[in-house]
């Protein structure tokens, strides 16, 4: 472990810079990040403050537009805002934050050139810590799981599974077999919350028009089916809103699963505990989510849920100079009628939470009061495919098109700066104008098969097989792991549990899916 370039400056006949470190760069990171640069505008020309942004990823994600970008709505890089661009005075190290001993103020992250250098995981100093790792998907030991399911929680996950929809089609149309043609068009979605719901009818409404430019397959012929281990679905939008998205998504011939769960998907057969064994070539998993699991290599206080005890000032109870929101974080909900009610981990929260979070580092700089973090959970719109939602807000109830168009206004209205507001928009405009776009680019995720193959050598991923496995997230790929391997199955680098893998926070509106 060294301690290179990260220490403390110090420059003779001067005070020490204070260094904010904010440790991931989604939801809360960046936005806390902004908010600093702004408020600490001064001090940061001067140099008397330094604000380092640790993320694993250089850009954030605007979880909510995911399922619109899966079904070819909104381009991928439009859902994604990069950090260097928007915190232009910050640092941005594209690490990972490993472990935290905040007793002594440090932080142990690696970067992309860590396992290049050899020289093992790089020590920072800081004075004040924002630690907003995020959640990751939570998983459970469903036999076949990390082999043949393919996450939602991130843009790469998002494409990838928008292609192999898209292939599947592709191989039905071409095989003379029909158990294949029949597992490759029946789509099972585990999971019933907005995450789930909103893929699923996304990326339905999408093979649906699909189906018009195949000669031998009809929208009849596609076998969506949603899993969900509770009596109801959508909960964050009432028990009436939640029986209007079944129905709707019955109509739709999707097939609803309510008090089922997934007990097996092994060998491309999906076994839910109703007995019904299910032929499938795609198993997709949204079922919750969990802390990040840095948290436990920390020295801070967590509760039995795993997430970092706070107080309403966004404090960490007990440690001074460490503060934290959103998914990581049990906030108090001071709003709440129930003593010791907590916020709900869904960005509705996060995003109000990074203002006063921002504002009170400020101030405890200053040596400022806090301010304490009140919000009163206003409601949650969610889609259900084109022209089509469901909203709960302020109390009152709205379904189909006033619902969609809610859903739309709401999440363009969050999302960060106006050249991606800018830029939705009009892909928006553009795609009420044109058809829809139904093309795969599925070798995109192996860009070298073809020349490697051109080359005489063998592909690192056969041609014919180039999406039989779920597509890897650019983590997996980072850390060199092989082609249909996943943490805890044959083949995986050992060191990593499964449902260990980075994801994605999941649409929970106006904000995510909450954590269980």
């Amino acid at each position: 472990m060294v301690k290179a370039a990260y220490s403390r400056d110090t420059t003779p006949g001067t005070s020490p810079r204070t260094r904010i470190l904010v440790a991931g760069g989604g939801y809360v990171g960046m936005y806390t990040a902004i908010r600093l640069q702004q408020k600490l505008k001064s001090e940061l020309e001067r140099g008397d403050v330094e604000i380092v942004v640790v993320s694993t990823e250089p850009y954030m994600t605007y979880q909510p537009f995911l399922p619109e970008a899966a079904a070819g709505s909104i381009s991928p890089r439009h859902v994604v805002v990069p950090l260097r661009r928007v915190l232009y005075r910050c640092k941005i190290v594209s690490g990972e934050v490993r472990s935290v001993d905040h007793a002594k103020r440090t932080a142990t992250f690696t970067t992309l050139a860590t396992e290049e250098e050899g020289a093992g995981a790089i020590r920072i100093e800081y004075d004040e810590l924002v630690l907003a790792p995020g959640s990751v998907s939570r998983t459970l030991p469903v036999p076949g799981l990390a082999e043949y399911a393919i996450g939602f929680k991130t843009v790469e996950e998002a494409i990838g599974l928008r292609n192999h929809v898209i292939e599947q089609m592709d191989i039905a149309s071409s095989t003379r077999e029909p158990a294949l043609r029949d597992a490759a068009l029946t789509f099972v979605v585990v999971g019933g919350g907005y995450a789930g719901v909103e893929a699923l009818a996304e990326l339905e409404d999408m093979a649906r028009y699909a189906t018009r430019y195949y000669h031998n397959i009809k929208p009849e012929d596609l076998k969506w089916v949603l899993v969900e281990a509770s009596n109801r679905i959508l909960p964050e939008v009432g028990e009436e809103m939640g029986k209007y998205a079944i129905r709707e998504l019955r109509a739709r011939n999707i097939d609803v699963r309510l008090d089922t769960r997934l007990d097996s998907c092994e060998n491309r057969v999906a076994v839910l505990s109703d007995g019904s064994r299910l032929p499938t070539r795609t198993v997709v998993w949204t079922a919750g989510v969990k802390p990040a699991p840095v948290l436990a290599a920390t020295d801070l206080p967590l509760n039995e849920r795993g997430r970092l005890k706070c107080t309403a000032e966004l404090t960490v109870e007990g440690a001074e100079h460490a503060w934290s929101a959103g998914d990581a974080a049990a906030v108090p909900d001071v709003t709440a009628k129930e003593p010791g009610a907590e916020c709900a981990p869904n960005a509705q929260h996060a995003v109000r939470q990074t203002k006063v979070l921002a504002e009170n580092i400020v101030a405890s700089l200053r040596g400022q009061p806090l301010q304490t973090y009140a919000h009163k959970y206003v409601g949650s719109v969610a889609s259900l495919g084109l022209h089509k939602g469901v909203a709960h807000v302020y109390g009152r109830k709205l379904k189909g098109y006033p619902a969609w168009l809610m859903h739309r206004a709401y999440h363009l209205s969050r999302m960060p700066t106006f050249n991606r507001k800018a830029r939705i928009l009009a892909e928006w405009t553009l795609s009420g104008l044109f058809k829809r776009e139904i093309v795969s680019l599925g070798s995109l995720e192996h860009p070298r098969a073809e020349f490697e193959l051109a080359a005489g050598g063998v592909p690192s991923r056969p041609l014919a097989r180039r999406h039989e496995d779920p597509p890897l997230s650019a983590r997996e790929r980072r850390r060199g792991r092989t082609p249909g391997t996943r943490p805890g199955a044959p083949g995986a680098p050992s060191g990593e549990a499964p449902g260990e893998d980075r994801g994605r926070k999941g649409p929970d509106a106006p904000g995510v899916t909450e954590e269980g």
